[in-house]
């Protein structure tokens, strides 16, 4: 292994593990309501991205981006997917429901093999297909067993499927601190709409509950950008199947939090659709394994 593919292994792998302790952060944060903690994601995740832009000398490369009317759109959307499932994430977080989060992170990566099917027309192998199938059949079990549709699952597989399509869009041009500027600067008017919507029902908490929790809150703008930082400078060192394996991660971690710390029920019918979607994973990975060893086989020798 190089030393560029070692340093990007060791920047994705650290990315997802912060993922993963996510949630027990914002469970530090309750009585603060999800609304709330999202408001002050996005806020402080903006003055961050503006002290990081002005101690790396980025404001250039910023202002270029927001001159670019496709790029200012595709930001745009991509914030108000990022929203999505910033919201979502948080709201099943603060109400008990962190396995489902879990969930819906695992069905992620095979959500993007199929929006990839549907958007860019792209061709499926057979068992990206099997894959598939199984994950549909997961979430009809869980419907059927569990009375519920999963709708924190969907909702974090779809936003954050789609928010990946709108990245791979925009491409190398928008690096991920100006990235992240423009989408947290898109949503700022929707946080102080959510701030006076607070304050008007049931009342904003920052600076209400001490020093320490208001340091918590001021907080997510580095929970939020340091992973994604790690990530961008860890996926364009390695290849992007070591990049979607590394992905289980994440969920795996939140599962364990969810079952063994937090102490969520887990009953027969949740347990089915977890050990199908774990199946569907499976399959999902040996697909990437065998294209990428069939792809190696197939690369012509270089000849010096």
């Amino acid at each position: 292994m190089t030393t560029e593919l070692r340093i990007g292994f060791a920047y994705t792998a650290a990315a997802y593990v912060l993922w993963g302790f996510v949630p027990l952060f914002f469970v530090l944060l309750i009585p603060t309501g999800p609304w709330e903690i999202v408001a002050m994601r996005v806020l402080f995740s903006l003055v961050l991205c503006v002290l990081l832009l002005t101690v790396t000398r980025g404001w250039a490369a910023f202002l270029a981006i927001l001159r670019d009317r496709r790029l200012r759109w595709l930001t745009l959307l991509a914030g108000a997917l990022i929203f999505i499932n910033w919201q979502t994430y948080i709201v099943g977080v603060v109400t008990d429901r962190v396995l489902e989060t879990s969930l819906g992170y695992f069905m992620n990566p095979i959500l993007i093999v199929l929006l990839g099917v549907i958007v860019l027309r792209e061709r499926l192998r057979p068992l990206q297909w099997v894959a598939i199938g199984i994950a549909a059949v997961a979430v009809a079990v869980t419907v059927i067993g569990y009375g519920t549709v999963p709708w924190i699952a969907l909702l974090l597989a779809f936003s954050f499927g789609l928010y990946g399509l709108v990245k791979k869009k925009i491409g190398p041009r928008v690096d991920a601190v100006s990235g992240l500027t423009l989408e947290t600067m898109w949503l700022t008017p929707v946080a102080i709409i959510e701030l006076v919507i607070v304050a008007m029902t049931t009342g904003i908490t920052f600076g209400t509950l001490g020093w320490g929790h208001a340091a918590l809150l001021a907080a997510t703008g580095v929970v939020t950008a340091v992973p994604l930082l790690l990530f961008a400078g860890g996926a364009r060192r390695i290849p992007l199947s070591m990049a979607g394996i590394l992905q289980f991660i994440t969920p795996i971690m939140i599962f364990l939090i969810g079952t063994f710390l937090l102490h969520e029920p887990m009953p027969p019918e949740r347990w089915a659709g977890f050990i199908l979607v774990w199946i569907a994973v499976v399959v999902f990975l040996l697909d990437v394994l065998l294209a990428s060893r069939k792809g190696r086989r197939a690369a012509p020798v270089e000849l010096v």
